[in-house]
This record gives structure tokens, C-alpha cells and sequence, in this order.
């Protein structure tokens, strides 16, 4: 029974990380988790040369 629970448990968060990322590319950041995503090009702070 805590296998079951522990397996739910991860895969609640691996989910919500997915959704975070793909939500976060559906309103065009370039990168995920840098605080100039939608500004990146002109801050210079090169993620955005991926």
C-alpha cells in the first residue's frame, strides 16, 4: 500500500512539473526558470542563445 501511495505521490509531481513546462512554452518563454524568459534577447543573459 505505500508503494502505491509513493508511486502516485511522484507522479503527481513529475505531472505538474510537465504541465508547468509545457504551459510556460505555450505563452512562448524561450527558457523555463529564467526570471528575463520573455525578455531574454535584449537582457543578454544567454539562454536565449540556445
Amino acid at each position: 500500500m505505500e508503494n502505491i501511495l509513493l508511486v502516485l505521490v511522484i507522479l503527481l509531481i513529475v505531472g505538474g512539473a510537465a504541465a508547468y513546462v509545457i504551459r510556460a512554452k505555450k505563452q512562448g518563454q524561450k527558457c523555463v526558470g529564467c526570471p528575463y524568459s520573455k525578455e531574454c534577447a535584449s537582457r543578454g543573459c544567454g539562454c536565449g542563445k540556445n
